[in-house]
């Protein structure tokens, strides 16, 4: 069999979560997110962001997340500014058009979007014949496993405040990105900066399920009753709620997500002693060596990837994702390709 680079959501859930789910599978609790650990777990999160105004509510996935909260800040005719890799562009099959509303697209680089482009955004959209850009969307790690600096967030965010624009970011791969070599960040920050955004568990050791943080009070009125509305307000929120619960005990978000970006940089820097190079620096759990076509071809007999894109006629660029239990065995065994594709 295969082992899968493919991503970090092909494993199940983390033992810890999954001892609790059984423990707790016959206690009679409150539905809808209200039970004590949904309660709990949202306590948690706010003390570990020293953000106590926040809402925290439970919700099954990131294209989720990502719909109920922009289809919820937004009138009918405001739009959303991101990146061109920005995940609700390219991964979520017109989600947030569906929900009605536009998404403007600007170049960015190495997956993050900039200042300057969010302004022209705002100065090109000038009268009532069109949309009204009014959320900025950002991926904290980005689709290409970068991360924005507090600098970045910060100026980002001064931008946002002067154009009367929220700032909302998607944190599938937050642990990641907290986590990376590169992260100046203190978790504590996204409350400063942002509107709302919310952090990852699917991608980072639960079974399934992401947090979504609300800062700004004008966001937080009737929210559920759009969760609802979209079906996303589970009786059985306990389910969501347990987990995260678990996940914020004892630092093991914080570990599992450290565990990934590790893996991922043991592979990083192998592939760095080999003399290859990279389509953007490896500093998260998502890295995007370029390698030969006929080393692809081989390594694909032994392990599953994705080619995520063509370099030039005789190398492409892979994306090889660590999780919260990549095994550094398999980590190894990648980096001794050679011995693997010989024959």
């Amino acid at each position: 069999m295969k082992y899968s680079f493919l991503n970090d959501y092909s494993e199940g859930g983390h033992q810890n979560i999954l001892d609790a789910l059984l423990s707790s599978n016959l206690e009679q609790l409150e539905g809808y997110g209200e039970d004590k650990y949904s309660l709990s777990a949202a306590e948690k999160i706010k003390k570990k962001l020293n953000c106590p105004e926040a809402d925290i509510h439970f919700v099954t996935g990131g294209t989720q997340a990502n719909l109920l909260c922009i289809s919820s800040f937004l009138k009918p005719y405001e739009s959303v500014i991101a990146a061109q890799t920005a995940h609700i562009e390219v991964h979520e099959a017109g989600a947030i058009e569906f929900t009605g509303h536009k998404i403007n697209t600007y170049l960015g680089e190495n997956g993050k979007i900039s200042p300057e482009e969010i302004q022209y955004a705002v100065d090109f959209h000038y009268d009532e014949h069109m949309v009204v850009p009014r959320l900025v969307f950002i991926s904290n790690s980005t689709e290409l496993g970068t991360v924005y600096t507090k600098n970045e967030l910060e100026n980002i965010s001064k931008i946002c405040k002067k154009n009367n624009l929220y700032l909302y970011i998607d944190g599938a791969r937050l642990g990641a990105a907290m986590l990376s070599k590169n992260n100046d960040l203190k978790f504590e920050d996204l409350c400063k900066y942002a509107d709302a955004f919310y952090i990852g568990g699917t991608k980072n050791g639960a079974l399934i399920g992401e947090a979504i943080v609300i800062i700004n009070p004008e966001l937080k009125s009737y929210f559920r009753y759009n969760m609802k509305q979209k079906g996303a307000l589970p009786a059985k929120g306990r389910l969501l709620g347990i987990q995260f619960d678990v996940l914020f005990s004892d630092n093991l978000f914080f570990d599992l997500a450290n565990h990934a970006n590790k893996m991922a940089q043991k592979l990083a820097n192998g592939l760095k002693a080999k003399g290859y190079s990279f389509f953007a620096e490896p500093i998260t759990n998502q890295i995007f060596p370029i390698l030969p076509n006929e080393i692809i071809q081989k390594l694909s007999k032994h392990f599953e990837f994705y080619v995520w894109s063509k370099f030039d006629e005789n190398n492409s660029v892979l994306r090889l994702v660590c999780s919260w239990a990549t095994k550094e065995e398999a980590v190894d065994a990648f980096l001794n390709f050679e011995a693997l594709t010989k024959h």
